[in-house]
């Protein structure tokens, strides 16, 4: 029954989020309308995460489970692990992103990362913690290991497929930000990026998703959540407190 938690957390939470005060973060002005009712967007919010994520995270779970991998809710994993030690990593992480924005942000004239205001970004901290991890690690990583080295590899090498996998997973969640950072930011093409903007997105988003690949294999999806969501939610925390 708590496999299905986070996905049932990720679904409601997806669906509130729509509800909440987004400031600047989105690039709608008060003058215009959304493309459909609140409720409306709620539902169709909720709807794609139940059938995308779940659809896809079962997939991921049966094979992350052929792979040996720990389970969501491993009984072999201790809350220091899944909980503690994950925790202050992503804290220490949320810090050193905080820092490294204000500084590589010195370098364009577009400023800091935008960030969605206080407590919309607590939500939508949860939903990145639950929804991309459930995407690029428990699918892609436990599909891609599968693959290659339980079904073409028979069974060998699969410590160093991982990692190769895994920083693939990396690029592939750096660069999955992109158009999101480029709506944000009013770009209308990739050429248009800064340099020191693009290199920001690929090294935060690659470390992070490192150290969410190493606790999702050890520890479990929950770990890997719980981490992405606290360092996310430090760093957009001490952004609002500093842009405040």
């Amino acid at each position: 029954m708590k496999k299905k938690h986070l996905y049932i957390i990720l679904v409601i939470l997806a669906a509130i989020n729509v509800f909440l005060p987004q400031g600047s973060f989105l690039p709608i002005s008060p003058a215009q309308e959304l493309p459909a009712s609140k409720p409306v967007l709620a539902f169709v919010n909720a709807t794609i995460m139940l059938i995308l994520y779940g659809g896809l995270g079962f997939i991921g779970l049966k094979l992350s489970q052929k792979l040996g991998f720990a389970d969501i809710w491993d009984s072999r994993v201790t809350n220091k692990q899944r909980f503690l030690i994950p925790a202050l990593v992503g804290i220490a992480i949320g810090v050193f992103f905080f820092f490294a924005d204000i500084i590589l942000s010195q370098f364009h004239t577009l400023g800091p990362l935008p960030h969605p205001p206080f407590p919309t970004s607590l939500v939508a901290s949860a939903v990145a913690g639950i929804g991309e991890e459930i995407i690029f690690r428990l699918f892609f990583i436990s599909f891609w290991v599968w693959l290659i080295s339980f079904v073409i590899l028979k069974r060998r090498w699969q410590n160093q497929i991982f990692w190769i996998i895994a920083i693939l997973s990396a690029l592939a969640f750096a660069f999955g930000h992109i158009p999101s950072v480029m709506i944000l930011f009013g770009l209308n093409a990739v050429n248009e990026f800064p340099p020191a903007l693009l290199s920001e997105i690929i090294l935060l988003n690659g470390v992070l998703s490192i150290f969410a690949a190493y606790y999702f294999r050890k520890f479990g999806l929950s770990c890997s959540s719980w981490h992405t969501f606290l360092d996310r939610c430090n760093m957009a925390c001490l952004l609002f407190a500093f842009l405040k």
